[in-house]
C-alpha cells in the first residue's frame, strides 16, 4: 500500500516538474518559429494590392474579410497557399477538390448561378510571390497588435 502511495506521488511530481518547465505559452513559441520576414515590405505589399479590398488597417470592408481576425489561425504555410493557390469561394460544399458536389459548386460560381470569386489567386503576380512571407509578417504583427495601422518602421 506504501509503495502504491508513493508510485502516485511520484507520477504527481513528474506531472508537476513537467507542467513548471513548460510555462511558455504555445503562441509564444509559435512567435519564435515564425518565418523571418519584413514587416515593412509586406506592408508595401499589402497597401500596393491588398488595402483598397481589406481597408489601410487589414480590419476588412464590405466584401472582404477582416483580416486581424483571420491571421490568428493561419501559419505561413497556411497563409501562403490561401494567398497564391486558390480562391475564396465562400461555403464550399466539400473540402475534397474531386468532390462531385464541389465541382457542381464550383460549376455554379463559374456559370455566375451562385457565390463568387472574389479575391484572386496572386500566384504568378510577381511583387506578391516574392513578398509572401513579409506580408505574413506584416498581418501577423498587425493581429498581434505588435504593429499598428499605418507606415512601420523601415527604409
Amino acid at each position: 500500500m506504501v509503495r502504491m502511495h508513493a508510485w502516485f506521488a511520484l507520477a504527481w511530481l513528474a506531472g508537476c516538474a513537467v507542467s513548471l518547465e513548460n510555462t511558455r505559452p504555445a503562441r509564444e513559441l509559435e512567435l519564435q518559429s515564425r518565418p523571418a520576414g519584413s514587416v515593412y515590405l509586406g506592408w508595401r505589399v499589402f497597401e500596393d494590392r491588398c488595402a483598397r479590398c481589406h481597408g489601410s488597417s487589414a480590419t476588412g470592408k464590405p466584401g472582404a474579410p477582416d483580416l486581424l481576425v483571420t491571421m490568428r489561425t493561419l501559419g505561413p504555410r497556411e497563409f501562403a497557399d490561401r494567398v497564391l493557390l486558390r480562391y475564396d469561394w465562400g461555403a464550399m460544399p466539400s473540402a475534397d477538390p474531386r468532390s462531385a458536389d464541389r465541382a457542381a459548386y464550383v460549376d455554379d460560381v463559374v456559370q455566375r448561378r451562385q457565390g463568387g470569386l472574389t479575391m484572386p489567386a496572386w500566384q504568378g503576380e510577381p511583387r506578391v510571390t516574392a513578398h509572401v512571407i513579409d506580408l505574413y509578417a506584416y498581418l501577423s504583427a498587425r493581429s498581434d497588435a505588435t504593429q499598428g495601422p499605418g507606415r512601420p518602421a523601415g527604409p
